[in-house]
């Protein structure tokens, strides 16, 4: 159960960084400014981007505009 409270306040941490940023960002940036390492903030990435909260150009990540 813990871990699925981890995983969503790392989603929610990565949605406010976008929202707050207002400039699209890499992996890396994101993975420096939450404290997290890549590997995790990819799979989060990865899970926000399937619920089409997130997109990826250029490997950049930004908030989707809906």
């Amino acid at each position: 159960m813990s871990s699925v409270i981890e995983v969503a306040k790392l989603d929610e941490e990565i949605v406010t960084l976008l929202k707050e940023s207002g400039v699209p960002m890499t992996l890396k940036e994101i993975a420096a400014k939450v404290g997290k390492p890549e590997k995790a903030v990819f799979k989060a990435l990865k899970r926000l981007f399937e619920k089409e909260k997130v997109e990826c150009i250029n490997r950049q990540y930004n908030l989707t505009k809906s």
